[in-house]
């Protein structure tokens, strides 16, 4: 299984849909972008379209030069990276688990998503794949939230650290996917605790990367991999 744990007294660096402020979101090129920069993994969203896995935030949102789940899997292959498998669609995670035995894969990544079923059926089907609960859902896929939900975030906030380990034992999930906002001082500790890493996502400046490692997160997921040299 991945080490999703803090690298040489820093947390793991993450392109976000490989280098979404450089370069095409989801594709082979943007992944490519993410490694040259120094990322640790790369994420990258995966959907099921009538039957094939295609790098895409949803259905309705498949880019002209979509590549395949496959293309991209044979492309992180050849390289030493981690990889986290953001699965967008219910229903996809045998043909998903395949896919990466298939590639050899299994134990370079983590397959993240809000669907606590989704991460049941994963552990089910592959145990030493790492499976993470993303919390809260993203649902317009924009990974950062307007003044207008600020109020439900703080809200989630003040309640995340008793609910928590509850939620990751009810997904069988082994790592913790939260939005910036949520993490606290004592989201990590409780997750730490429970022998969970924490991943936020999406960090859009370098003084918020400092906040974040001073927590202790494991992981910080960004648009713009830039911003860890801040």
């Amino acid at each position: 299984m991945i080490d999703l744990r803090r690298r040489e007294g820093r947390p793991l660096r993450i392109g976000h849909r490989g280098t979404a402020a450089l370069a095409s979101e989801n594709t082979i090129g943007s992944l490519a972008l993410a490694l040259e920069l120094g990322c640790d993994l790369v994420e990258f969203d995966v959907v099921d379209l009538d039957g094939s896995l295609l790098l895409a935030h949803s259905p309705a949102e498949v880019p002209a030069d979509v590549a395949t789940l496959d293309a991209a899997l044979a492309f992180l292959a050849g390289t030493s990276a981690g990889l986290q498998v953001d699965l967008k669609t219910a229903g996809a995670e045998a043909a998903l688990v395949e896919a990466l035995r298939r590639h050899g894969l299994i134990q370079r990544a983590v397959v993240s998503t809000f669907r606590a079923a989704s991460l049941r059926a994963l552990a089910a089907l592959e145990p030493d794949l790492c499976r993470g609960l993303t919390y809260p859902e993203d649902r317009f896929g924009v990974s950062r939230f307007t003044p207008l939900v600020r109020p439900g975030l703080t809200a989630m906030r003040m309640v995340l650290a008793r609910r928590i380990g509850r939620m990751l034992a009810a997904a069988h999930a082994n790592a913790a996917m939260l939005h910036w906002q949520v993490v606290t001082p004592g989201v990590v500790e409780r997750c730490h605790a429970v022998d969970v890493p924490v991943f936020a996502w999406t960090v859009l400046d370098a003084g918020e990367v400092r906040r974040l490692d001073d927590l202790g997160v494991d992981g910080v997921i960004v648009d713009d991999p830039r911003i860890f040299e801040g």
